[in-house]
Parts: C-alpha cells; sequence; structure tokens
C-alpha cells in the first residue's frame, strides 16, 4: 500500500471502542471501495462475492489493528454481502417468515408486525442516504425512480411483497418506506378455522355461496386480512370457470387454473402511459370472464365493477376499505357519485343492490387477531337496498355466531338517503 494511503487508513483508523454501527459502516465503505478498485466481476455467483468481502474483512483487520470475533465476523459478513447484492439491513426482516409488515420510518425507527402486533425491530440504517440507497435498489428493476421531483413510488418486488415510498420533501423526518409481505403458501381454511378467525357454520355458508356464483364484497380496515380472506374463498370456485383478477399491485394467489392476471400501471415520470383499474375492468369484459375479481374497488372503477356483476358476471368479487358492512355500502355510494356517474343516490343503491350478494366485513381486534366480524346479506327495495344480517361477533364470548331470525339492520332506506 502506498505511504500515503496507509497514513490516511491509520487516521480514519476506529477505536476499539467503537460501536458495532460505527465499524460496519467504517467497513462498508472500506470494501465497497476495495471491489471498485479491484474490478471484481462475480457475475451473481454469491459463493464468489462472499469470499472477497471475507477477504477484505481480514485486509481491513489487518490495516486498522482491529480484533474482531468469529460471531461478529460472520456477522458482518453477512451483512455486508446483504448490502451490496441484497437490500442491506432489510434482508434479514424479509426472509423473516413471521413478519407481515414493514415500516421504516426514517433511518433509526424501524418497525415490524408479527401476529398482528406491531413492534420496534432493532435493525438500522446508517443515514438517510442508506434508507435511499436501499430504496432505489428495491424500485430499480420496476423502472421506477424517486427523488424530489418524484418522492412517492408504489410497487412490488419479485416475490410479491408490495412496497410504497415517500420521500423530502413530502416525508419531513427522512425516507419512509412501507413494505407489505406475503406468504409463499396461502392461508388455507384450515389454519383460518384453527385460529378462530371463522366459524365451520359461517365459513361453509361463504363457501356455498361462492358456490353459487354469489356477487361478495369483503370490507375492512387496512391488515385486516381481506386479500387473505379473498384468495381462500376463490378457491371454492368450481374449476373449469375463467377467471380475470384486476389489482393496483398483485397479491391475490389464485390456486384456480383458469386464471388471467391483470395488473394496472402507473404512469411514467412524464406522466403518460397510466392504465387505470376501470380500463382494466372494461377490457376484462371482452375476454369471456365466468368471474372477474378486482383486488381493491377504491374509485371509479367501482362503477365498471358493479355494472359487470349486474350484466351476467355473477359470482364475482371484491374488496373495500371500510369500517362496517353499513359503512361498505356508503362507501360504495360515495365512490359511484365521485366517479361522475349521473344519477340520483336513490338510483345508486338500486344498482349496488342489484349487483352485490353478500358483504363480508372483517377485521382486526385489540390484541392483533383478525376474525371475520359481519356477515351480511344485501337485498334491492324499491327504494334502493336492505342489509340483512346472517352472521355477527358476539362480543361477549368473542365468537361469530348466526343472528337470531337473521336480523335486518336499520340502514339505508332511512339512513343513507341522508347522507
Amino acid at each position: 500500500m502506498r505511504m500515503k494511503e496507509r497514513r490516511k487508513a491509520v487516521n480514519q483508523t476506529p477505536s476499539p471502542n467503537d460501536d458495532y454501527e460505527s465499524l460496519k459502516a467504517s467497513l462498508h465503505r472500506f470494501v465497497i471501495d476495495r471491489i471498485e478498485d479491484d474490478n471484481i466481476i462475480y457475475d451473481d455467483d454469491s459463493k464468489k462475492l462472499e469470499e472477497a468481502i471475507a477477504a477484505y474483512i481480514r485486509q481491513y483487520c489487518r490495516i486498522y489493528e482491529v480484533i474482531i470475533d468469529r460471531t461478529r465476523f460472520e456477522n458482518l459478513e453477512k451483512e455486508l454481502l446483504d448490502e451490496i447484492i441484497g437490500y442491506g439491513p432489510l434482508q434479514v426482516l424479509l426472509e423473516d417468515p413471521e413478519i407481515n409488515d414493514i415500516l421504516i420510518n426514517g433511518p433509526r425507527r424501524v418497525f415490524v408486525e408479527r401476529r398482528g402486533v406491531l413492534e420496534q425491530s432493532s435493525i438500522r440504517f446508517l443515514d438517510d442516504r442508506h434508507v435511499l440507497r436501499v430504496i432505489r435498489r428495491m424500485i430499480s428493476p420496476l423502472g421506477r425512480r424517486i427523488d424530489e421531483s418524484s418522492p412517492i413510488v408504489d410497487g412490488r418486488l419479485a416475490d410479491g411483497s408490495r412496497i410504497n415510498a415517500i420521500v423530502p420533501p413530502l416525508a419531513l423526518d427522512g425516507p419512509c418506506l412501507s413494505i407489505r409481505k406475503f406468504r409463499k403458501d396461502p392461508l388455507t381454511a384450515e389454519e383460518l378455522l384453527a385460529g378462530g378467525s371463522i366459524t365451520q357454520e359461517a365459513l361453509d355458508f361463504l363457501t356455498k355461496s361462492v358456490g353459487n356464483r354469489k356477487n361478495l364484497l369483503i370490507s375492512g380496515a387496512t391488515g385486516s386480512g381481506k386479500t387473505t380472506l379473498l384468495n381462500i374463498l376463490s378457491q371454492y370456485i368450481p374449476a373449469g370457470e375463467r377467471i380475470v383478477t384486476i389489482e393496483d399491485a398483485a397479491e391475490l394467489q389464485l390456486r384456480n387454473t383458469h386464471v388471467v392476471r391483470l395488473e394496472t400501471r402507473p404512469a411514467n415520470n412524464e406522466g403518460v402511459g397510466l392504465v387505470s383499474p376501470g380500463e382494466l375492468v372494461k377490457n376484462a369484459l371482452r375476454m369471456r370472464p365466468d368471474r372477474i375479481i378486482v383486488g381493491e374497488s377504491r374509485g371509479a372503477e367501482v362503477v365498471d365493477m358493479l355494472q359487470a356483476m349486474n350484466t351476467g358476471h355473477a359470482g364475482s368479487m371484491s374488496t373495500v376499505h371500510a369500517n362496517s358492512a353499513q359503512d361498505a355500502v356508503t362507501r360504495l355510494e360515495m365512490m359511484v357519485g365521485m366517479s361522475g356517474f349521473k344519477g340520483s343516490s336513490e338510483l345508486i343503491l338500486k344498482m349496488i343492490g342489484s349487483a352485490l350478494d353478500m358483504i363480508v366485513h372483517i377485521g382486526r381486534l385489540a390484541n392483533g387477531h383478525r376474525c371475520v366480524l359481519q356477515i351480511c346479506e344485501l337485498n334491492g327495495t324499491k327504494d334502493g337496498v336492505a342489509l340483512k344480517e346472517i352472521f355477527a361477533l358476539n362480543p361477549t364470548n368473542g365468537k361469530l355466531e348466526r343472528c337470531p331470525d337473521s336480523t335486518e339492520i336499520p340502514l339505508l332506506d332511512d339512513v343513507v338517503k341522508t347522507v
């Protein structure tokens, strides 16, 4: 090593008391510089790169006179490998099957959700630039960019995980990243029953409804399990039926044999190329589907979805964000109205009542447990639609029970008209 470089290395030598993060940061810069200087080409051979990283760590220890025990050496070796070919500190969280959500609020605050409970992780980033570098590595294969001129990005990783990132100047405390992970093996009805999320009687009622081509809407809050339940119910669609799915980010994991999966496309950096959910619903009608599944109804596409349910595509399904089955109807009415549909409130309600047969409301309790809270039938009336509760969660014993005489909820004729 040249004398000038050796003096520079000595001046940068960390003391033995430096914490782990400082050591990793120094090692990271050292290894990256050496890889670039030596022009190492590993052609996706992680074993070759791992050997090179181990050699650089030993070189670093000789230059800086740092002693690293074997356990720390192996940890640093893995973390540096993740930094170079993976997603840095997030790699271990992405590989953990118990984690459902990863939430990064700047470099020092990383939260994860395990079994429905949110907790802070010990994982840390070096600084804002480190978070931004990982975000850019994630979205690079998507052909997307994120910077001050384009500070928000939505996307999907190769394993199906959904990501959303927002950076300064919109995010005031540094780059923020939200990752929604999905199981490689979809949850089954048996697991749902074993976990107490639904009763056998209610599940039988829903599966029979799916087989009888009832149009279903699953409502619930973010992370309540809407997509999971939709996946499970889709398994009871008879074999041979042609299904077309439409999603913003592909999350559904249907096991049916005859499925066409469609995904929306955002506008590019020049503001062109947008393909909306509504356009895909219209196109799906030309694809001879037996059923159409819209991953989430959140805008003007709800009109096309309701029309599809009303025009021969019985057995279609969708999800919507809502606090109850009653709120789900109100939200649909609001979205139809905001789409520019020219019609009275009574006409919109009649269209909803004619299109939908059932609303299943799912939620997450205070302890993080996800379960079905309501199953309601919709019946059209001359004034709009009536909502009848078939199953409801009993707050006393925490079980989903059939309602006596299928109680009709006093909702739409008197209440919705005043909205």
